[in-house]
Parts: structure tokens; C-alpha cells; sequence
């Protein structure tokens, strides 16, 4: 099975993270985190920050760690690097996602997730207040 390894930035502000629905693909409509692939050479961190600046027009900080998912799709196995960041610009533009929203810990079932972030979801209500 093909295997695609990504990351995604868990955007963080006050008490809420940034969740964006898609646009395009088998998955169009579900919601995720942003991010993307990682090009050859690209730490992690570059990667996030390559990819945020191509979705969403704005610049990042890469703050800490959150969790490696893997999960079998049906036609690849996902392996997503996940970090919690947060916006070092306020502005944010949809260059690729249908919508956008800010989520609290309270409505963060309120989208439908993308079953990988799910698994994201999960490690988010330890630590959101």
C-alpha cells in the first residue's frame, strides 16, 4: 500500500484551533487540519511552515510537538506529524479550503473530521482547557 507522509498544524488561539474544510479530492467537504506533504530534504517544521504560507497566506510559529497518526485509508497509509502552532500574522486567506473555522473544545465535533484527524481530536481534549 502506498504510504504518504504529512504534517499538520494544530493552530492554537486563546482557547480555540483552526480547523478547514476541503476543497478538492476524494474527501472534499470533510474537515481537517492544515498542512501537506513534506518535500525531500524539508524538516518537519520547514514543512509546515512552506505549506501554511501556500494555504492560508500567513506565517506560523512551530511550537511544540503534539503526535505522529497513522492511519490505512483505502488506497494509502497515512502517517501525519502533528504540531501545535500558532499565528505570528493575523491575516488568513482560504487559497485551497471551501471554509474555515475556529473550534473550541466544546463544539469541536461539530464538523465532520476526516477519520486521521480524528485521532488528533482525541489528543486535543487532554490539553484544551
Amino acid at each position: 500500500m502506498k504510504q504518504i507522509e504529512v504534517v499538520a498544524a494544530i493552530i492554537r488561539q486563546d482557547d480555540k484551533v483552526f480547523a478547514t474544510q476541503r476543497g478538492y479530492g476524494d474527501y472534499k467537504d470533510w474537515w481537517e487540519f492544515p498542512g501537506g506533504k513534506m518535500e525531500a530534504g524539508e524538516t518537519p517544521e520547514e514543512a509546515l511552515k512552506r505549506e501554511i504560507s501556500e494555504e492560508l497566506s500567513t506565517e506560523i510559529s512551530v511550537d511544540e510537538f503534539l503526535c505522529t497518526v497513522e492511519y490505512d485509508y483505502p488506497k494509502f497509509r497515512l502517517k501525519m506529524h502533528c504540531y501545535l502552532c500558532s499565528l505570528l500574522t493575523e491575516a488568513l486567506h482560504l487559497n485551497e479550503h471551501e471554509a474555515a473555522r475556529w473550534l473550541t473544545k466544546e463544539n469541536l465535533d461539530s464538523v465532520e473530521w476526516l477519520p486521521a484527524d480524528l485521532k488528533v481530536i482525541e489528543v486535543l481534549m487532554n490539553i484544551l482547557k
